[in-house]
């Protein structure tokens, strides 16, 4: 059982650490170009999301070898992905609304990044616990 718990935290905090870098450097780079912040946060969110989540499969399916393999996710886990992440981009923006008026690119797509992870780590987990249960 620890094997199976270290294997599940080595990939939801690789999942936290790239998706927050990403959502960071998306705000960095598109913060100037678009306009609306909520569209930044929610811009910033899926892309960081959609980025952890090609390179902790990379890292820990391909490269470890550890895991469940992922390649064959059901679709509406994948719409769900993108609804958990759009619901944690969106709790970005107002966290950082309150943290600063108007908020910097950098702080909105790193929290945008973060809580966007968090949502779709919660998601993984529940959708890996269930499929292996009903194995």
């Amino acid at each position: 059982m620890a094997a199976v718990s270290g294997k599940t935290s080595m990939s939801i905090i690789i999942l936290l650490l790239i998706a927050t870098a990403v959502g960071a450097l998306v705000g960095l780079f598109l913060g100037g170009t678009i306009t609306g912040t909520r569209t930044l946060a929610i811009t910033a969110g899926l892309i960081a999301t959609l980025v952890a989540s090609i390179a902790r499969y990379k890292a820990v399916f391909l490269g470890a070898g550890v895991g469940p393999d992922d390649s064959k996710i059901p679709g509406v886990v994948v719409v769900n992905a993108a609804i958990a992440s759009i619901a944690g981009s969106l709790a970005a923006h107002d966290i950082a609304n309150h943290i600063a008026t108007p908020p910097s690119a950098i702080l909105l797509g790193t929290f945008a990044g973060l809580l966007s992870a968090v949502l779709l780590a919660m998601l993984m987990v529940t959708y890996h616990t269930t499929s292996n249960a009903a194995r």
